[in-house]
């Protein structure tokens, strides 16, 4: 059985090796993910190359997703490297503050905190395991009282509960790293905190700018992102339920709802989407997942998620490689229990205003009417594939490009597999029947499968899918 979730593993000191990397990939990473909150430009660089010569020793295809710090909220750090702090003690965050933190305040990363906030306002810090009430603002000191104590370390981050901080999304560092992630062609871009669909189109024109073709991915992890959903959405490519900072902002109640809604709404918009944080966190230091990791990581693909995501698992974690085998059982043991959508209503009711995308469906619902074994998408920029992607009808798809970048890209579609393929002729009927060799060849299809292909009669351009043929294997007229 053919895979159809796909694994984004985050690298790190556990996964940074080429022996590593390649038990990775061999085990089922499809997309790696390279957090640009650590290291500098040229470990980035070096890494990509790393990656890259993994993939092509594995024979496979790899995409990279480059991961924006984004606005740094965090507090400074202590003189004792960490307090323990009790409910009713007062405590201040001090923007103005330069000498190291001790148990009465410290301070902050983020300057403009103290106008963020007034009497009143909740703050959560790491990760909300610590609950701040705001006492009063005078100045740069913000005084707090401490409702829910606890231990208190270096640079530990700082949300603020429903929302309402000013930070941009984009800081300067960030415009940096987005030079870098064009010029190691990372075939994905997540940007964190964006708040509107201004923050995902200025971080286009960047990479534009920068002359980088990565498809732009929204972390959606603030609440204010919440009631702009949509819009954020259109103005992406791809989005990822990041349940990490979302869950701080929004309440951990809210998490599991919205992030239903979200990867439903992405596949109707025809986006991409990632489920992450905290998936299999427990095998950091455990050889196998708890119950409820497997159920949320199996929940997620039932949900219909593109990719699931592991950060610390495989980054720092003393089992990467047993995780990624974990995870690909779960997520091949739960998608037996999916049901093909084999009248799927997105069939009959879409309203094309592209011949690719009618061909794409008009594809799709031939496959769920007939038994057939493969479908075949002839590709230049991938997007036919995306559209087949969006609806199971239980049937694998297969994008054979010439083109290495399509042919990462599509490494996070869901159910699509990419095979490298090219072939110097402009008969569409020559170029078919060479690809049906091909997958001959790779024992994806045997003589006498029904394969559903479509192709552009302007062969290699883009944008040009205007034919479906339904073919026998075996049954090739010359």
């Amino acid at each position: 059985m053919l895979r159809r979730t796909k694994i984004v593993a985050t690298l790190g000191p556990a996964s940074d090796t080429q022996a590593v990397l390649e038990e990775l990939i061999s085990a089922g990473v499809d997309v790696v993910r390279m957090n640009f909150s650590h290291g500098s430009a040229q470990d980035h660089i070096d890494r990509a190359e790393r990656v890259r010569a993994a993939a092509l020793a594995c024979g496979r295809s790899v995409g990279i997703l480059a991961d924006l710090q984004g606005p740094k909220i965090r507090i400074g750090r202590f003189e004792k490297n960490k307090i323990t702090l009790n409910k009713g003690d007062t405590f201040t965050l001090d923007a103005a503050r330069t000498k190291l933190g001790d148990q009465n305040g410290v301070g902050l990363d983020y300057k403009e905190l103290p106008n963020d906030v007034s009497k009143g306002t909740v703050l959560l810090l790491n990760d909300g395991m610590l609950e701040f009430n705001v006492a009063g603002v005078e100045g740069t000191k913000i005084i707090c009282t401490v409702v829910r104590g606890g231990e208190l370390s270096n640079n530990k981050g700082i949300n603020r509960k429903g929302g309402g901080l000013t930070a941009p999304a984009l800081t300067d560092k960030d415009r940096e790293d987005i030079k870098t992630a064009a010029l190691i062609k990372a075939d994905y871009l997540a940007v964190s905190f964006p708040r509107s669909a201004d923050d995902m189109k200025l971080a286009r024109q960047l990479m534009m700018a920068a002359g980088g073709t990565s498809l732009l991915m929204a972390k959606i992890e603030r609440a204010e992102a919440i009631p702009v959903l949509a819009e954020i959405m259109d103005a992406s490519d791809a989005i990822m339920v990041a349940r990490g900072d979302l869950s701080v902002e929004v309440g951990d109640a809210a998490v599991p709802g919205l992030q239903k809604r979200m990867i439903r709404m992405a596949r109707s918009k025809n986006k991409l989407v990632i489920t992450a944080t905290q998936m299999m966190e427990s095998m950091i230091t455990n050889p196998i997942p708890t119950r409820a990791e497997v159920s949320d990581v199996a929940n997620a693909v039932l949900d219909g998620t593109d990719a699931v995501m592991l950060s610390a698992e495989t980054a720092v974690g003393d089992y990467p490689v047993e995780t990624i085998q974990a995870m690909v059982r779960i997520c091949t043991k739960a998608e037996s229990e999916l049901e093909a959508n084999s009248v799927d209503q997105r069939l009959i009711q879409t309203k094309f205003t592209r011949i690719d995308q009618a061909v794409a469906m008009s594809a799709l619902y031939a496959a769920s009417h007939f038994k057939v074994k493969a479908i075949v998408t002839l590709t230049q920029s991938g997007s036919t594939t995306l559209w087949m992607s969006r609806v199971n009808v239980g049937v694998p798809i297969f994008a054979m490009t010439p083109m290495e970048s399509t042919l990462r890209k599509v490494t996070l579609f869901s159910g699509v597999h990419p095979i490298a393929f090219n072939i110097d002729s402009k008969f569409p009927s020559v170029v078919l029947h060479a690809a049906e060799e091909e997958l001959v060849r790779l024992g994806q299809v045997s003589k006498g499968d029904l394969m559903v292909m479509t192709i552009g009669e302007a062969v290699g351009k883009t944008g040009h899918t205007n034919t479906m043929k339904i073919v026998r294997v075996g049954e090739h007229e010359d």
